[in-house]
């Protein structure tokens, strides 16, 4: 089996990932390994979202003159 190290990670992050493992009673090498297996699984994959309709089509022409005028 390989192994992983993960570096720098945000104290948020560690928070989470400490209160998950915790939840689910498993260290917190185990809940990431879970985490990412349920990330890079087939059955975590969400539908994209409908798109915005907004007041006017967004054309390739009004995006050219947005940028144009310093809009983006």
């Amino acid at each position: 089996m390989a192994d992983i190290l993960i570096k720098n990670v945000p104290a948020p992050v560690h928070k989470k990932l400490k209160k998950f493992a915790s939840q689910h009673r498993r260290s917190m090498t185990k809940e990431a390994l879970a985490l990412l297996e349920e990330a890079l699984s087939g059955h975590s994959e969400r539908p994209w979202p409908e798109p915005i309709k907004g007041k006017f089509p967004i054309t390739p022409a009004w995006l050219k003159k947005t940028i144009q005028e310093g809009r983006t």
